[in-house]
């Protein structure tokens, strides 16, 4: 199994990506980050993304993957509702459809 992570240099994503480097039924890892990682692995590979609403440079990266844990977020503090709701809902759904309209 193939499968994508996004936000793999937070705490959430960083559990998941051990998790599934660990796990014998997956082969490969993509992390999509928008900044470096410090982990390697043989079967890690890394694409970083300063927008993740604006993958279509990126269109051959995501292809043929089994699935995605989304886990790139940030914390709301000092935030405003509209930024906050841009950064976790909007940014996610993009990425969604990108992903989606490669595969679906």
């Amino acid at each position: 199994m193939k499968i994508i992570i996004t936000g793999a240099t937070g705490m959430i994503g960083e559990g998941v990506l051990l998790t599934t480097l660990k796990h014998p039924d997956i082969t490969e890892v993509l992390m999509v980050n928008r900044r470096a990682s410090p982990l390697r692995h043989p079967k890690l590979t890394e694409l970083i993304v300063k927008d993740f609403t604006n993958l279509e440079a990126f269109n051959d990266w995501l292809t043929a993957y089994d699935g995605c844990f989304f886990c790139a977020g940030i914390s709301s503090f000092g935030m405003s509702e509209d930024k906050y709701n841009h950064i976790t809902f909007y940014t996610t759904m993009m990425f969604a459809k990108s992903a989606c309209e490669l595969e679906c």
